[in-house]
């Protein structure tokens, strides 16, 4: 029965998007938007045959605090780098980081987190390998990152998802 309903969730948020940008509740915006919604997460539905399942919801909810922890001081020291003197920029680089990640959802999570993180891009991931090159904005200490991305972000990853 929840399988038969998995595509639920995405028809609300879709409805609920339909609405905001419609910036109204007229009775034919809700159905043409229950429609519409309906009829989009029904044929999603169908091209994605991997589901992800999380494992953890309270490591999740942990890794979420320390992401926003981790974006607020970032945002700090990006300031202090641009508004600083010129020599404090001339540290960036590229960097490869052995994962040991393999699960795809888990994957895309820790692109979202290095990218969203000011500083740092996700800049890409060779599948063979399972190497990501990130590039930094202040690269001082290769070991210091890799330490950073494999535990603060990787570890409780896969624990979520693997």
């Amino acid at each position: 029965m929840a399988r038969k309903l998995a595509w639920l969730p995405l028809a609300a948020a879709l409805l609920l998007l339909w609405l905001i940008l419609n910036d109204s509740l007229s009775p034919g915006q809700i159905v043409l938007g229950a429609l519409l919604a309906t009829t989009l997460s029904l044929l999603v539905a169908a091209m994605r045959p991997l589901r992800a399942r999380l494992r953890r919801p309270v490591v999740a909810l942990s890794l979420l605090g320390h992401v926003l922890v981790d974006i607020a001081r970032s945002n700090l020291a990006v300031t202090g780098i641009i508004l600083g003197p010129p020599e404090r920029r001339a540290h960036s680089g590229f960097m490869r980081i052995p994962l040991d990640l393999r699960d795809p959802h888990g994957l895309a999570v820790l692109s979202i987190i290095v990218t969203a993180t000011p500083g740092t891009v996700w800049s890409g991931l060779d599948p063979d390998s399972h190497t990501l090159t990130l590039h930094v904005l202040e690269l001082h200490d290769e070991a210091h990152w890799i330490r950073t991305i494999k535990q603060r972000y990787e570890r409780p990853l896969m624990e979520i998802f693997e």
